[in-house]
């Protein structure tokens, strides 16, 4: 859909590592109505684990995706998906 993401953006949106798109809860459970059961914008199946997304997010920054390459650098500031802190490795991102 088109319609624009009611704010907070966080509790009515979820985020595709594949791909790196925000997808509205509404219309994640349309694609799943429908029978998809992987990502509704690129098709892949989701990630089962945080390895999974790690893997999923460093092969789109290797292709140069700025999006992934923010929310990778913002994962080694913070930590999250089994990354230890490390703000010298999130400004080298």
């Amino acid at each position: 859909c088109t319609l624009p993401i009611p704010l907070p953006m966080g509790s009515h949106s979820g985020f595709n590592s594949c791909c790196m798109k925000k997808i509205c809860n509404g219309c994640h459970i349309a694609a799943q109505k429908r029978g998809m059961r992987g990502c509704p914008f690129c098709r892949l199946p989701l990630p089962k684990n945080d390895a999974d997304k790690l893997a999923m997010i460093q092969a789109r920054v290797g292709k140069k995706d700025p999006e992934a390459t923010l929310f990778l650098g913002y994962r080694y500031y913070f930590g999250g998906l089994g990354l230890q802190t490390d703000k010298r490795k999130a400004a080298e991102v």
